[in-house]
């Protein structure tokens, strides 16, 4: 048994697991003191304005607070001008912004990095809120800043009706059997399916930390993409054995049957099938924050060697590796990538969560060419030397 978690308010991650995980929620008080103040409200509004990050602005009418409006990206100045009196701003991906609240995704090692969704952060000011929902995917609700009143309820699922004629997907009502108001600090564990209502108390801003599981029509599209890349699954497949005539209009049992043994057969296939989920898994949820680099080559690593940099994961890519047949394989951002044997335990490492010290350990041709060039397809990334 591992031992207990701070995090977890000093349970392990295996009751974590076995308990609440997918299950039922868990309030932890003062479990991440460290993320309180880290942004302000000014600083969230400030970055909802640029035009390459992801945002919604939530707005309630005054005379009817039952009616909403929602205005996705590019926001600008003049969206939050004659405001109503709720409103609310999420802004997706937060972590991509910030190397404070990526850390935070630090705290949760026992959660598989493919199963991060993003960081979300929710600004309202007192009375604002998304009204009654529930989600599919795991979160960690972790107030930042201010205070919000949390409330939960009933478990829904697919088949949940929701309020129609709106922007959002509404709950009508939630049965009520958790209400408590979350401090700087505090986090609210919520299970796919569970509704739930938070409400700003006073100005807020409360971080979503989301874990999703990918849906089989995603896992299908990228299967079909792989296949229709494949040059010899495009050609054509021999006929079935024919011994007697069929009808002209007829496709009998025997050659559907055929078919999909053919068809369910190539989808045995583990190599694409492995390349398939993998690469969608290791695929940015927002590329468009991957940032473009200075070319750096392995001269420049040599003369940095030593020099205290730290090489780690870029925030806003990904990183993911299996093992086969005692190998270890490798894929970021959407694609498989091949590196030296030599590098394959430091890429581990880094995958992770680690953050590794460009020494001279690491001096070796094969090693800082892998480095290079993982550098210059931002999927790492070197953090300079801390100044004393």
């Amino acid at each position: 048994m591992s031992q207990p978690i701070d995090v977890l308010g000093g349970i392990t991650a295996e009751q974590f697991l076995s308990e609440y995980w997918q299950k039922k929620p868990l309030l932890v008080r003062n479990a991440l003191p460290e993320i309180a103040n880290i942004l302000e409200p000014n600083d969230v509004m400030e970055l909802a304005l640029d035009e390459n990050v992801t945002a919604r602005l939530i707005k309630q009418k005054d005379k009817d607070p039952n009616q909403w409006t929602v205005k996705t990206s590019p926001l600008i100045k003049g969206d939050f001008q004659k405001m109503p009196k709720l409103w609310t701003l999420l802004v997706q991906a937060i972590d991509h912004y910030s190397f404070d609240l990526a850390e935070m995704w630090k705290k949760f090692p026992f959660i598989p990095q493919w199963r991060r969704d993003d960081i979300m952060v929710s600004y309202a000011p007192k009375g604002g809120s998304v009204g009654k929902h529930f989600d599919f995917y795991d979160v960690f609700l972790v107030q930042g800043y201010g205070h919000r009143r949390w409330q939960l309820g009933q478990m829904c699922d697919a088949d949940t009706d929701f309020i129609a004629g709106q922007p959002l997907k509404l709950l009508p009502e939630i049965d009520v059997n958790f209400d408590e108001v979350l401090a700087p600090g505090d986090f609210l564990y919520v299970p796919p399916g569970l509704s739930h209502y938070g409400v700003a108390e006073d100005d807020c801003l409360t971080y979503s930390l989301g874990f999703r599981m990918p849906n089989i029509s995603d896992m299908m599209d990228r299967v079909s993409e792989k296949f229709a890349t494949n040059t010899i699954l495009r050609n054509p497949l021999l006929d079935i054995a024919r011994t007697n005539p069929t009808q002209v209009g007829e496709m009998t049992p025997q050659e559907l049957s055929y078919l999909k043994a053919e068809l369910l057969a190539h989808l045995q296939d583990s190599s694409i099938l492995d390349d398939a989920i993998m690469s969608l898994m290791a695929e940015s949820k927002y590329p468009e924050n991957i940032p473009e680099v200075d070319e750096i080559g392995t001269g420049d690593l040599e003369a940095a060697l030593d020099q205290g940099y730290l090489l780690m994961l870029e925030p806003a890519s990904r990183l993911l590796y299996t093992e086969q047949e005692h190998e270890l394989l490798f894929w970021a951002n959407g694609e498989a990538i091949c590196i030296s044997k030599a590098f394959t335990p430091i890429l581990k490492a880094i995958a992770d969560g680690q953050a590794i010290l460009l020494d001279a350990k690491l001096a070796n041709e094969d090693i800082l060419e892998d480095i290079a060039h993982l550098l210059n397809e931002s999927i790492l990334m070197l953090l300079p030397p801390v100044e004393e």
